[in-house]
């Protein structure tokens, strides 16, 4: 299994980033995914998580301002970022529900 995200990048605050995370060796279709964040110097937390039937559930800090959801046909995973502030920075990882596996993450950097 192999999870890759992308799509991070240096934004200012208010702007928008749309993340990637596409899949091998697994089919995300049946399974629960999540996005995480590690903020510099901090624990990795969930941010935003979908199930396999399309419910989603957000982190308070970014309830309105982040959307997920997926592309089955794709295999993968998206997570977009609007209204995104200095404390959105960090990077962020996907994660398979169940598959003990972190994939390389991609850099979210926003200035104010």
């Amino acid at each position: 299994v192999q999870l890759q995200a992308s799509g991070g990048g240096l934004v200012q605050a208010g702007g928008s980033l749309r993340l990637s995370c596409a899949a091998s060796g697994i089919s995300l279709r049946i399974n629960d995914l999540a996005w995480h964040r590690q903020a510099p110097g901090k624990q990795r937390d969930i941010v935003a998580h979908i199930n396999s039937v399309g419910s989603t559930y957000y982190a308070d800090p970014v309830k309105g301002r982040f959307t997920i959801f997926r592309d089955n046909a794709k295999n993968t995973v998206y997570l977009q970022m609007n209204s995104l502030r200095p404390e959105d920075t960090g990077v962020y990882f996907c994660k398979v529900q169940g598959v003990p596996i972190w994939g390389q993450g991609t850099l979210v950097t926003v200035s104010s």
